[in-house]
């Protein structure tokens, strides 16, 4: 049995589900740009209404919101919730799965190893979402190429768009490592999108008062689109704790795995 060409083929639907949405929004919003484009100072007005914690929760910039690139960075705050919770529900279903179809011990009578059935999962969840990002990357760019009003920087546009994949690596760490770790999980769903949202309250609260210290905790404030369209280029320091995070978190899974106790049905 080639495990890893299960694991595709099981995850096809929901990875197809995924990608289909995040096109379908994306086409969504690229699509009122033309639109907004043409009443962006009236929409100026009204953002000035808001009060500026409620401007920066929500991810509003007056000053570049009449760009297809600020506005697209604005919509995408919005994408890589829905990237993570795709992540966050391949990683933490990855390994649970088998415990809750009580499937893990057949399995592991299988001449394959821990490490390799951990390695082939891994790895089937990891093409899953490379297909989803490569798929919407292809797709983004297509409608923004159709919608723009004037010419923009690809270099940046590709360097937002990207940055959902390492939001979602992240998530699909985290996942794993839950998955590992906890008790038997009976439904996947309220986890993931429990923690997914709960990491993204924490960023909001992160935009609304400023305090760069609590973006260390949140990665959906890892990759900020306002510093990326200003220095095209990331924030070193925080590039540097995601990988050490996914390494720690992929190397605790695989150590934690290896000795967990399977019990028989």
């Amino acid at each position: 049995m080639n495990m890893f060409l299960h694991e595709l083929k099981a995850y096809r639907k929901s990875t197809i589900i995924w990608t289909c949405s995040l096109i379908a929004i994306i086409a969504l919003f690229l699509s009122m740009y033309p639109a907004f484009s043409k009443e962006v100072e009236a929409f100026k007005k009204l953002m000035e209404g808001f009060p500026e914690p409620v401007r920066k929760a929500l991810g509003l910039s007056v000053e570049s919101m009449s760009s297809i690139l600020g506005f697209y960075s604005y919509t995408f705050l919005y994408l890589t919730l829905c990237g993570a919770i795709q992540a966050m529900n391949l990683g933490t279903s990855i390994i649970s799965k088998e415990v809750r179809a009580k499937t893990a011990d057949f399995l592991l009578t299988k001449p394959v190893t821990r490490r390799g059935i951990m390695t082939s999962k891994l790895m089937a969840a990891l093409t899953c979402l490379i297909i989803t990002n490569v798929i919407y990357l292809v797709a983004a760019s297509t409608m923004a190429s159709l919608v723009k009003t004037e010419d923009y920087s690809y270099k940046i546009f590709f360097m937002i768009s990207i940055t959902l994949f390492f939001i979602q690596l992240m998530f699909l760490s985290l996942g794993i490592i839950i998955s590992v770790v906890g008790p038997k999980i009976k439904s996947v769903l309220p986890i993931s999108l429990g923690t997914v949202f709960t990491f993204f309250i924490i960023g909001m609260f992160s935009s609304t008062t400023g305090d760069d210290a609590i973006r260390y905790i949140t990665p959906f404030k890892y990759f900020d689109t306002g510093y990326i369209m200003k220095n095209s280029s990331y924030e070193i320091s925080f590039i540097i704790i995601e990988i050490v995070v996914i390494i720690v978190a992929i190397a605790a899974s695989y150590f934690v795995y290896d000795k967990k106790d399977v019990h028989a049905v």
